[in-house]
């Protein structure tokens, strides 16, 4: 299911730097109608279109006030994240890991489905390519992000029947605060964000928004565990649902 950003409302949380205030400019490039600019500190913008949007996603009384003001959704991405190093000796890291990468995006996600629901349209989670190959250096983003993404696969063959198309974007090394550390090839925040929605207009379930990422997309795009995944999500009208 492809779509087009022009015309469209927008909602990018973490939109206050890196990847997210990238997809926030283009997204207005792209001609969308309106951005709705979520993120933990007042924010002001330039762009008639920007509607800044106060969205801490671990609170889910803001998250609740937030969708209360939006009227209209046609893309919700779940661009918020942490990422800390640590050496997995500490729990406290993994739960902090877990509440902002894989209960944030589901706590949002599930506050504006009725509206994506209605609209019939796209869910973009922003994950990471240490989804699929952790790195050890952050585990416990690492596993978070793997958790997020067994999330997205889950939400795309349950949402598929409301007309919600699901995208995983598995990100890799990009020039963002995060990977300042990282001494390998990086693209710009702005090539991952035109990679992004690329991909969602493409109607690609999974974006891989790094050229070092291209023979990983291929071989996962036509490989068995996605085929796999394909098998499974038919389950979901095969086996009645608890109630």
């Amino acid at each position: 299911m492809s779509t087009t950003m022009a015309g469209k409302t927008v909602l990018v949380t973490g939109a206050n730097r890196g990847i997210g205030q990238a997809l926030v400019e283009e997204a207005l490039r792209r001609g969308a109608a309106r951005v709705y600019a979520g993120t933990r500190r007042p924010l002001s913008h330039g762009d008639a279109r920007v509607t800044p949007l106060t969205l801490d996603i671990t609170d889910r009384a803001q998250i609740r006030a937030a969708a209360e003001m939006v009227e209209d959704l046609d893309i919700l991405v779940n661009n918020a994240g942490v990422g800390l190093y640590d050496d997995l000796s500490d729990r406290a890291a993994l739960e902090e890991h877990l509440a902002v990468n894989l209960f944030g995006p589901f706590d949002v996600s599930q506050a504006f489905l009725p509206l994506l629901t209605r609209s019939r349209g796209s869910l973009v989670n922003v994950l990471s390519i240490a989804a699929m190959a952790a790195l050890p250096v952050i585990p416990a983003y690492s596993v978070s992000k793997a958790a997020a993404f067994s999330l997205t696969q889950s939400q795309r063959a349950l949402l598929a029947g409301r007309g919600v198309s699901v995208h995983a974007v598995l990100v890799g090394p990009t020039d963002t605060e995060m990977s300042r550390g990282f001494e390998v090839p990086k693209v710009s925040p702005e090539y991952a964000a035109r990679a992004i929605f690329d991909g969602v207009e493409n109607g690609d379930e999974e974006i891989f928004p790094h050229t070092m990422l291209e023979a990983a997309a291929d071989s996962w795009r036509t490989g068995e565990i996605k085929a796999l995944e394909r098998q499974f999500a038919g389950l979901v009208e095969a086996v009645p649902l608890a109630s």
